[in-house]
């Protein structure tokens, strides 16, 4: 399926990247057959705007989200997403650059609605870069709910189980 989306990006903590080169997945997804420049939607770039390895659970309600989970996740937000990350990140957020890497979608092909992902398996040079160095602000900007937790653990397995979106970023880190 040929990307009809307006924009896409790619967040770094490296400046100055000229040109993206295809390179394995860190994950596994059935539909990439080789190695790809990833990139990530407008519409679910927040999920991206923290430091790389900062583990991260963020939802929201889709269209098969059902009332239930719609109220017990999301009924106290006017939010349309939130985005939920351990306490102790709280510095780390507040001390770190990010550079948002704006690619042509020419060459992307959507592999996962859900979470907005986009991949190329060409060299992709950045249309376009921005820096961030205030991710808070970068957050609150974008209709999101932000949350702190001491740990992510017991919220990532709930919200598995739950009929919401969602996306569950870097755990490897998450505390235990």
């Amino acid at each position: 399926m040929q990307s009809l989306h307006p924009k896409l990006f790619h967040i770094s903590e490296q400046p100055g990247i000229s040109i993206f080169h295809p390179r394995p997945s860190p994950s596994q997804f059935d539909n990439i057959t080789g190695d790809v420049v990833f990139a990530i939607s407008e519409e679910l770039l927040h999920n991206y705007l923290l430091p790389r390895d900062c583990p991260r659970v963020t939802f929201y309600a889709g269209p098969n989200t059902t009332d239930i989970d719609r109220q017990i996740f999301m009924g106290n937000t006017s939010a349309n997403h939130v985005v939920t990350v351990e306490s102790e990140w709280y510095e780390r957020i507040k001390q770190t650059t990010l550079y948002c890497y704006e690619f042509a979608t020419d060459d992307f092909i959507l592999i996962d609605e859900c979470v907005g992902y986009y991949v190329s398996y060409k060299s992709e040079i950045p249309i376009a870069a921005a820096v961030i160095d205030d991710i808070m602000s970068a957050l609150l900007s974008r209709n999101i709910e932000l949350r702190f937790t001491p740990s992510l653990i017991r919220i990532a397995d709930i919200v598995k189980k739950s009929s919401l979106q969602f996306s569950l970023i870097r755990m490897r880190n998450a505390k235990g």
